[in-house]
């Protein structure tokens, strides 16, 4: 088991087998789901092997890394942060969830970071999916873009599919789009019009439709 160290042989390949094993990195190893957000300036990708950090660093000139897990005591964390640190590439944790609706206060983290971090920056979770979607879509969207552009991120192409409970992420973005887009920044929305616990509970409950139609009549 691995105890989340790495300063012993013995500890180096349980992080390897853990990472490979019960991280699913196995399927990594083949497969990055590696694409640009913003051309030239940010990447997304699913959680990078340590040589692809490397390699990463030197080809698309990675001067941040955002790890949307959070921090992890598993092998593909260990490795990674190991990695991240002998190359001199910062490694920022900015967890987010998958399955409910997106926090106010994480979200204005995430860009505070955002707008302190140094770019080329490379955003991953696990798969590469539905956080790092969220992520990407949130940075369309401090950049001045568009909520179709940031849903354009939360595609079948990354594994993302909106039809399970992921889709409450989709959800967020088009409830900015059909209630307060092209007359109020999505900053200011998430200030001072985002509910995330009436969002929350009307995606669980299956009545996300009745939400937008109330929130748009009191708009």
């Amino acid at each position: 088991m691995f105890d989340g160290t790495l300063s012993s042989p013995r500890q180096r390949l349980h992080a390897w087998l853990d990472g490979l094993f019960k991280d699913h990195a196995l399927f990594r190893l083949v497969w990055t789901n590696l694409a640009p957000v913003i051309p030239g300036r940010v990447w997304r990708s699913n959680h990078p092997t340590p040589s692809r950090l490397r390699r990463w660093r030197k080809t698309l000139g990675l001067k941040t890394v955002f790890n949307l897990r959070g921090h992890r005591r598993c092998g593909a964390d260990a490795l990674g942060r190991e990695m991240c640190q002998h190359i001199g590439l910062p490694y920022l944790d900015m967890a987010f969830e998958s399955r409910n609706a997106p926090h106010k206060d994480r979200i204005l983290r995430f860009h505070s970071l955002y707008k302190q971090a140094q770019f080329p920056l490379l955003l991953h979770c696990k798969s590469g999916a539905d956080r790092t979607g969220l992520a990407s879509g949130l940075i369309i969207l401090f950049e001045g873009g568009t909520a179709e552009d940031a849903l354009k991120q939360l595609h079948w192409r990354f594994l993302h599919f909106r039809h399970s409970r992921t889709g409450v992420l989709d959800a967020f973005f088009l409830l900015y789009q059909k209630t307060a887009e092209g007359h109020l920044s999505f900053l200011d929305w998430l200030h001072y019009e985002y509910d995330e616990d009436a969002l929350r509970t009307a995606y669980r409950a299956g009545t996300f439709s009745h939400l937008l139609a109330t929130s748009i009549k009191k708009s």
